[in-house]
């Protein structure tokens, strides 16, 4: 799990990794209050969505990169251009995990609350 921390890039990989403990931030401090407001447990749902739109954006960077070091290069093996396209998507697959969970986080408060 590391290696794949390391691989994807810290950066990207950090801010992630922050917007995942928000979303359990969120999720701790709506079911801690008394008096839970409808924007609280919103918070837990737009936080997935910024993960998401995070990982997206995190992966255009890297593809955009790959693809001016293609340029350079000028020929590139099928191999090594695979390995380049799923390293791109690591972060893309983190944020659409943290989407999930904060979705269905989200949802059962939701049911919950009803």
């Amino acid at each position: 799990m590391i290696e794949l921390f390391k691989t994807g890039g810290p950066l990207f990989m950090g801010i992630l990794t922050l917007e995942f403990i928000g979303v359990f931030f969120f999720a701790i401090r709506y079911s801690i209050k008394g008096e839970a407001k409808k924007s609280d447990l919103n918070l837990i749902r737009s936080t997935g969505v910024l993960a998401l739109v995070t990982g997206v954006f995190a992966q255009l960077l890297g593809l955009f990169s790959a693809f001016n070091a293609i340029e350079a290069a000028g020929s590139v093996s099928p191999t090594l251009l695979a390995s380049g396209l799923k390293v791109s998507m690591i972060t893309t697959l983190y944020g659409a995990l943290i989407f999930l969970i904060s979705y269905l986080v989200w949802f059962f408060y939701k049911l919950r609350k009803t």
